[in-house]
């Protein structure tokens, strides 16, 4: 399985630990966004979790989004739309949590990668954590995730990502409020993580509940928002402009 990814569910202290790898820096094919989503559901209705943590395995990328092998795959619009619903149903399923979802960013993070990072309730990060929304660049847009990047950071942050598809650095991810803290070494963001954590674990699941809904409070829609996001970008992968751009991509 590991040379497919894996996520898997750890559990220490009422703290669910999720971790996500794929041997391609941590990209996101179907079957791990399904994984994630379902395993996320999971920490979600364990009474012995109260926090949940998400994070990846590897030093070098956090997440390098939507898998290239799989998007150059996709031939017709459904299978292009139930690709793109994937990452929102990773997004919903932290969104309708009623804990608090932390994100440990130790490296890159790129498209759908940032889309994790900004559903999360509070992200960490590592001084060499960039992020960058490429997919208008390969002929589609961070049309599914744009809403959750654009709650977290605004609209002009989000405009600017966009249209700007190059690396911004982690000072740049603060000041924006992607990241709520960046850390200098990688044991200072573990002891981060753990100490946020952990401090979360210990107070009220009722006052979590709470807070969490009205951190998203107008989020309401975003089953169909994010559905009709996907079939947008379900029908911009199969031009002809995206095709071209992965296979040259591919051929570096």
């Amino acid at each position: 399985m590991e040379n497919n990814g894996y996520v898997n569910l750890e559990i220490t202290n009422n703290v669910g630990i999720i971790t996500f790898f794929h041997p391609k820096s941590n990209s996101l094919p179907g079957e791990i966004l399904s994984q994630l989503a379902e395993t996320i559901k999971q920490a979600d209705s364990n009474d012995g979790i109260r926090v949940i943590v998400l994070k990846s395995d590897g030093e070098k990328a956090f997440c390098a989004g939507a898998s290239f092998d799989e998007l150059i795959s996709i031939n017709d619009f459904e299978t292009g739309k139930n690709f793109f619903i994937g990452f929102a149903n990773v997004i919903n399923a932290i969104r309708k949590s009623d804990k608090f979802v932390i994100a440990r960013v130790q490296g890159r993070a790129v498209g759908g990668g940032v889309g994790l990072a900004a559903a999360a309730d509070y992200t960490l990060a590592y001084k060499d954590a960039l992020a960058k929304l490429s997919e208008f660049a390969l002929g589609i847009g961070p049309f599914v995730v744009g809403p959750a990047v654009e709650r977290k950071i605004g609209k002009a942050a989000f405009t600017q990502m966009s249209i700007d598809t190059e690396w911004y650095n982690s000072t740049w991810a603060v000041n924006n409020g992607l990241y709520a803290n960046v850390y200098y070494t990688i044991d200072d963001l573990n002891m981060a993580v753990t100490e946020l954590s952990s401090r979360l674990a210990e107070l009220s699941p009722d006052a979590t509940k709470e807070l969490k809904r009205v951190f998203w409070e107008g989020t309401e829609n975003w089953d169909e928002l994010l559905e009709s996001r996907a079939e947008i970008s379900g029908r911009l992968v199969l031009s002809d402009f995206t095709k071209n751009y992965i296979s040259q991509f591919k051929s570096k």
